[in-house]
């Protein structure tokens, strides 16, 4: 995908993944609820320290995944051949703590516009436990994306067998094998 393709799936998905390498060189993912400003991803955890934390600690070189997923299509006449509509994208870059209190408000304006339920009777742009949160942006030094679309039902099998080995016939062993 370009990389408008790629912002658009980034302002409308709903979940990501950060990624980071932890302290005993192991990779780490953790799922995060966030939010596209001006082409930064920007994402909030507690202020404690804890796994995530100390990982970012040694290092803020992470990866943002997200994604959507569509339909399992079949390609071909093996049960094998099966693919999955999706978008994905991806940044790569240096995560930041953000100091500036104006920014953090309207990092938590949009979090609550985005994921909000709107219940009425609730004051809308107060944040009273601000000071317990770590708020983080990420700009893109690097942004990949790759999509599969759903094909048309006369590109999927039986219409059309875009069976990569056709040629390929199951062993006796396999032919005996209960579905």
């Amino acid at each position: 995908m370009d990389t408008d393709e790629c912002f658009a799936l980034l302002r409308s998905g709903i979940a990501g993944r950060l990624a980071v390498v932890d302290p005993d060189g192991w990779p780490y993912c953790v799922p995060l609820l966030y939010v596209l400003l001006d082409e930064t991803v920007y994402v909030h955890m507690s202020s404690a320290v804890g796994h995530l934390r100390r990982s970012l600690e040694q290092s803020a070189n992470v990866c943002f995944e997200v994604d959507e997923p569509g339909a399992v299509f079949d390609y071909g006449s093996f049960e094998c051949d099966s693919g999955l509509a999706y978008r994905s994208a991806m940044v790569f870059g240096t995560l930041r703590v953000v100091e500036n209190e104006t920014t953090r408000h309207r990092f938590c304006d949009e979090l609550l516009g985005k994921y909000g339920t709107g219940v009425p009777g609730r004051p809308k742009g107060f944040y009273p436990r601000l000071d317990r949160i770590t708020i983080y942006a990420l700009d893109a030094q690097r942004l990949t994306g790759k999509q599969t679309v759903l094909p048309t039902e006369s590109e999927r099998w039986p219409a059309r067998d875009r069976t990569p080995t056709p040629n390929a016939r199951p062993s006796s062993a396999v032919a005996r094998l209960p579905s």
